[in-house]
């Protein structure tokens, strides 16, 4: 069975693909962006990565 960690990840709109690609490159996967609770402005990327 494959098991998996998650993390969730502020995103800044000026920076979104350097953190994405920064993340990207340990292994992480986007799984989804959505508005971060409380803020209508700011976006959060949930990510997966498998546990080995």
């Amino acid at each position: 069975m494959v098991k998996y960690e998650y993390a969730t990840v502020p995103l800044l709109s000026h920076a979104t693909k350097q953190i994405l690609d920064t993340w990207g490159s340990d292994g992480w996967e986007l799984v989804q962006v959505i508005p971060a609770p409380g803020s209508g402005e700011q976006l959060v990327a949930y990510m997966k990565r498998e546990i080995n």
